[in-house]
């Protein structure tokens, strides 16, 4: 297990999620469409701080910046820092850098580039430590993105630092179990064994497909779905018939898995290339593989199709490997809060 000081609570403030990690183990995920209420960001970061013990410092990380509610990083990096200002008191602050370091507020001001989208950086520059020697890579799989990050005896191997970079570098993938519409995936998938075209429209997301896989557990009274239903394999079926013009009345329950497992090897394909885009040019192949995020159950089937079979590949979970900081709740929790946590709490030990 890891451990970190209670002086300290981290933050990584995304577009579509706030997440916050405490020392005591306590760690929370709250969904927050950012780009929706952008003047509403302070007070769900002060809500949200509020369920937790008071701390005297704060560890900063983001995504946010990139929401079109903001009309350049830069802008949003000053606004996530008005709002976590705002919510966490005024109290002092350390945000974390793409150059593995934190800075204080007044730096990252004067330089926004600095902290923008550096929260996978965090949790790479510990995860890395559980593979001390030899190739590595880290799978972080959440709800819109997928971080595939070459380690090197310890360290973080890459070689793009910003999103840009990083999607050029096969690193960053714009892909996730649950928020990706799946016009993203294929322009066509197999229905009933033909090769059927798909709509280019916001009518299903990788939600309706693990969720018919049965890899995302239903939630009735989850309505951030693509068409505003509840997140459950019956309505999942209705938005995935969409996607090729049908509806349940010639799209069977079966057609349904059927389609569900194509999308699924869809997403796949795409992640296991860029994983081997990734790592090519840095490390080669990978012999060990870490697997985080809320798609951990689609990392881990990654892992096996980019690094050898056992003996010579080893699979390390961090729910497992850190043991409760990163689970709350008997559910994971992301990984970039709690590895800010520890980072800060190594950096300023008194």
């Amino acid at each position: 297990m890891i451990r970190s000081s209670g002086r300290w609570i981290a933050l990584d403030v995304g577009g579509a999620n706030l997440k916050a990690a405490h020392p005591s183990g306590l760690a929370r995920s709250l969904p927050f469409e950012l780009w929706k209420r952008p003047d509403d960001l302070g007070r769900a970061l002060a809500a949200l701080l509020a369920t937790f013990p008071p701390s005297e410092h704060l560890a900063l990380t983001m995504t946010a910046e990139l929401c079109d509610c903001y009309a350049t990083k830069a802008v949003g990096v000053n606004a996530v820092l008005d709002a976590v200002h705002d919510a966490f008191g005024g109290k002092p602050v350390q945000v974390w850098g793409v150059d593995g370091r934190f800075h204080a507020v007044h730096e990252v001001r004067a330089r926004p580039a600095l902290a923008a989208a550096a929260n996978w950086l965090a949790l790479a520059t510990l995860a890395a430590r559980l593979v001390p020697a030899g190739p590595g890579l880290l799978i972080d799989i959440g709800t819109t993105t997928t971080d595939l990050v070459p380690l090197a005896d310890g360290k973080v191997a890459v070689r793009g630092r910003t999103d840009t970079e990083r999607l050029r570098t096969g690193e960053l993938v714009y892909a996730g179990v649950r928020r990706t519409p799946l016009c993203a995936l294929a322009t066509e998938l197999p229905f009933q064994g033909r090769a059927t075209g798909l709509a280019a429209e916001l009518f299903a997301t990788t939600l309706d497909v693990y969720l018919t896989l049965g890899d995302i557990d239903p939630d009735p009274t989850d309505l951030t779905t693509a068409d505003g239903r509840p997140a459950t394999p019956d309505s999942a079926r209705d938005r995935l018939a969409r996607m090729i013009g049908a509806d349940r009345d010639g799209f069977s329950a079966g057609d349904a898995l059927a389609f569900a497992h194509a999308a699924d090897e869809a997403l796949m394909t795409r992640l296991t290339g860029a994983a081997e885009r990734a790592c090519e040019a840095t490390v080669g192949r990978p012999r060990a593989a870490i697997v985080a995020g809320s798609g951990a159950f689609l990392a881990r089937r990654l892992a096996r199709r980019v690094v050898p079979p056992e003996p010579e590949g080893r699979f390390h979970g961090l729910d497992v490997a850190w043991g409760k900081v990163f689970v709350f709740d008997h559910k994971p929790i992301p990984g970039c809060a709690s590895a800010l946590l520890v980072l800060a709490a190594e950096t300023f030990p008194s």
